[in-house]
């Protein structure tokens, strides 16, 4: 099979081709990085408005790129949320419009099943496996059982981990995007120079927290200009990242500690999403992977941040099991992977 694929959930113009052979043909990016750093975080209508102008010649791209003609597609797969709705609408109409000139099946992809497959387009992981999901928008420990079934085991009670690293930042002084800021930075630094905590550590669930990490680093700065007029920023942000690494091994052991106690047999370890890309993070979560005993995966850092090949992918995926939607699937702003799942805290949104 041969699927064009279409992401525009947030501020990544993106179309790639891919056979269920998992060659990927043609895979195309459009950042508009410099588009949101002025403002050290994603706008939604500058967002949106990009999608607009960039997405057509995107797609075209990738089609001669690949060889192929829109005539010889077998599926056209876009995601259709979760995301900011604006962009979601952009791919998600397009993607509607070129399956049915094309007389193609569609696939209306769950932008976070793009990132929880995304391992099965560069490597042979059978099902099931522990899924950490990190990025801009989402942290999520899954269980990932099979296409189109998954069980949420943790997730964030707040603020998601890429978000974190932006505000950090920001804060910082060190610009947009954040996580590779800081990890550069943290590079000539020394984690412990200064402290901040480690949220939810040692708690007995599974999830997640940083906005109170946020509020210590900004603390933490404070005093540091306040007492010595000046702060090293790069200790900071080694501090920093170190906190969110520690903080991301303990969830994670808790959530193979859950899976133990339910005598269910998982032996790989899968990271994926943007923040999944941090060498550091990679690192820290590779070496947790081999002290419990499970097989540690990730994506190449290409396939971390969002990009049109994994939404292919899980088109490819989804369409191999018969699973296709018709051309009147709505956007969703919101789309969570398991909807069974209980709030992590209150009954809101973002429970």
């Amino acid at each position: 099979m041969i699927i064009l694929g279409i992401e525009t959930s947030c501020d990544e113009t993106a179309a790639a081709v891919v056979t269920s052979e998992r060659v990927i043909l043609a895979n195309i990016v459009y950042s508009q990085v410099r588009d949101h750093s002025p403002y050290g975080g994603v706008v939604p209508e500058v967002a949106a408005r990009s999608h607009v102008e960039h997405l057509d010649g995107l797609i075209s791209e990738a089609i001669n790129q690949a060889g192929v003609k829109f005539s010889t597609l077998d599926g056209v797969a876009a995601t259709a949320g979760p995301g900011l709705l604006g962009g979601v609408m952009v791919g998600l109409v397009t993607g509607k419009t070129i399956a049915a000139v094309s007389n193609a099946p569609f696939l209306a992809i769950n932008h976070l099943e793009g990132h929880a497959l995304s391992i099965r387009l560069v490597d042979s992981v059978e099902f099931p496996y522990l899924l950490l999901l990190v990025s801009g928008g989402h942290c999520q420990l899954l269980l990932v059982n099979a296409v189109g079934k998954y069980r949420r085991l943790g997730t964030t009670v707040d603020d998601a981990v890429g978000e974190a690293f932006d505000k950090a930042a920001k804060l910082l002084g060190l610009g947009y995007p954040g996580g590779p800021a800081i990890e550069r930075a943290a590079l000539s630094g020394t984690a412990g120079n200064v402290v901040l905590p480690r949220p939810m550590m040692g708690r007995p669930n599974c999830h997640f927290s940083f906005s109170g990490l946020k509020t210590a680093l900004w603390q933490a700065v404070s005093d540091a200009s306040q007492q010595r007029g000046e702060c090293d920023i790069s200790d900071f942000a080694a501090e920093f990242q170190e906190a969110v690494g520690d903080v991301l091994v303990d969830r994670s052991a808790h959530a193979v500690e859950l899976i133990k106690n339910e005598q269910q047999k998982v032996h790989q370890f899968v990271v994926a999403g943007g923040v999944a890309a941090n060498t550091y993070l990679r690192r820290r979560l590779h070496t947790f992977a081999d002290g419990v005993g499970l097989t540690f995966h990730a994506p190449p850092s290409r396939l971390c941040t969002d990009n049109g090949a994994m939404i292919a992918w899980a088109g490819v995926e989804r369409l191999s099991r018969g699973l296709v939607d018709s051309l009147d699937v709505s956007p969703r702003a919101r789309w969570p992977l398991d909807p069974n799942a209980s709030a992590a805290i209150g009954s809101g949104g973002k429970g």
